[in-house]
């Protein structure tokens, strides 16, 4: 079947052996807190805040770090490609209580003992959400000067971490903030919080680590859960914050309004900024972080970045928590769904449907694209899943056996 599909692939100038080499190559972080429904390790846990929730109550939620990464071990031994894992800082591996500004590198060496043996690199994330400090949806931005440095000295302490990690694994650590800040109703004042935001910022931005360990980014959203009227962190102000403060805009493509398009936006900042980087999630009617599904947003993203040969310009992380299913297929379907995209990009010929747009041959490029949709992409991929000694569709009964010995004896 293979070699059949290959034959059709070429018919349309299009190589699939070159995509399977070139898939395989490109990273996509997957984030720990499908695991655990955002709840992370901290000994004086608070509730989920922030604009945030995780629904359902499917069994098997992991508990423990050791927990934990035993899930993410079945789930990635199911995920071809390249592999890294999106680290919340509430997931620190501490003996005794540690506040969130007390952070400190070696709280995340017991992930690194467990990503380095593995070939997976870590990225990072401060967790200013589901904390006493965050109660009333403020932090970088709140008018409570004493509850603005905590948050500070908490990013602060985040970026230091990010580098260790990236020194320490020889690769850059993205370390990416993102904040709830916002309002239930209709504000009094839009423009106060947002110069305090940018000004913790810069304070935040004063120390300076070698990009060659850390790359950092700003994440804008829309609205959250309480939050519906005013957002401090919008696109604009991040936006601006990026392009002037010299750092790296990160796209979440549930955080924008419903008619808006990521794999639109990807190109724009890709003329003015070295990176970009992405969240992939599935917004259903809003930002309700579902499974990844192989539709047409998320191809049209994996084409932005393929086609515009931005492969090591984007950094793809995956975004989503569903507690309604079982977590590590959850995991795995998200996963392989942004990797189906990618070898489908990759077997698309770009540069003869470019030439066809620029000639104005759009009768052409609309008939050419639509023939493509039906060539035998089912069969590369389980090509793809061969050389990368990952199991088909048989991947889920392995999940369910684990549901079953496993997960079901947690409670």
């Amino acid at each position: 079947m293979y070699g059949n599909a290959r034959t059709e692939y070429k018919k349309w100038g299009a190589d699939t052996e070159k995509a399977l080499e070139k898939c395989a190559e490109i990273p996509v972080s997957l984030h720990c807190w499908q695991g655990d429904d955002v709840a992370g390790f901290e000994h004086n846990k608070s509730a989920l805040s922030g604009g945030i929730q995780a629904t359902g109550s499917y069994p098997g939620r992991a508990r423990t770090p050791a927990e934990l990464m035993a899930d993410l071990d079945l789930a990635y031994s199911f995920i071809p490609g390249v592999k890294r894992l999106n680290l919340h800082a509430s997931y620190a591996i501490t003996d005794k209580p540690v506040d969130r500004d007390g952070l400190l590198p070696e709280h995340f060496d017991r992930w690194l003992e467990w990503a380095r043996p593995r070939g997976i690199m870590l990225d990072f994330n401060p967790t200013l959400f589901s904390h006493a400090k965050a109660a009333d949806g403020l932090t970088l931005s709140h008018p409570d000067k004493s509850v603005r440095d905590f948050w500070i000295r908490h990013v602060k302490a985040c970026r230091k971490i990010a580098a260790y990690l990236g020194q320490t694994q020889g690769s850059p650590c993205l370390n990416n903030i993102w904040i709830p800040d916002g309002l239930k109703d209709i504000p009094a004042d839009r423009l106060s919080p947002r110069v305090r935001l940018r000004d913790a910022l810069d304070e935040i931005f004063a120390v300076k680590y070698d990009k060659k360990y850390i790359l950092d980014a700003v994440e804008s959203k829309v609205f959250g859960i309480g939050l519906e009227s005013y957002t401090v962190g919008s696109a604009e102000f991040y936006l601006s914050y990026a392009a002037t403060r010299g750092i790296n805009a990160l796209l979440d493509n549930g955080h924008y309004h419903p008619t808006e398009t990521v794999s639109d936006k990807i190109p724009s900042l890709l003329a003015f900024f070295d990176k970009v980087a992405l969240h992939v999630t599935r917004p259903v009617r809003w930002d309700s972080d579902h499974v990844v599904l192989f539709e047409d947003e998320v191809k049209e993203i994996a084409k932005e970045i393929i086609r515009n040969n931005a492969e090591e310009r984007v950094l793809i992380g995956l975004d989503y928590f569903d507690a309604s299913i079982n977590r590590i297929a959850a995991w795995v379907v998200g996963a392989r769904n942004m990797q189906k995209a990618l070898l489908n990009a990759l077997l698309i010929p770009h540069g003869d449907l470019k030439k066809l747009q620029d000639s104005g041959d759009f009768s052409k490029l609309m008939a050419v694209q639509e023939e493509l949709k039906t060539l035998p992409f089912g069969a590369v991929w389980d090509e793809y899943l061969k050389r990368q000694n990952v199991v088909g569709a048989e991947w889920f009964d392995a999940v369910k056996k684990y549901e079953k010995e496993v997960l079901n004896n947690r409670k």
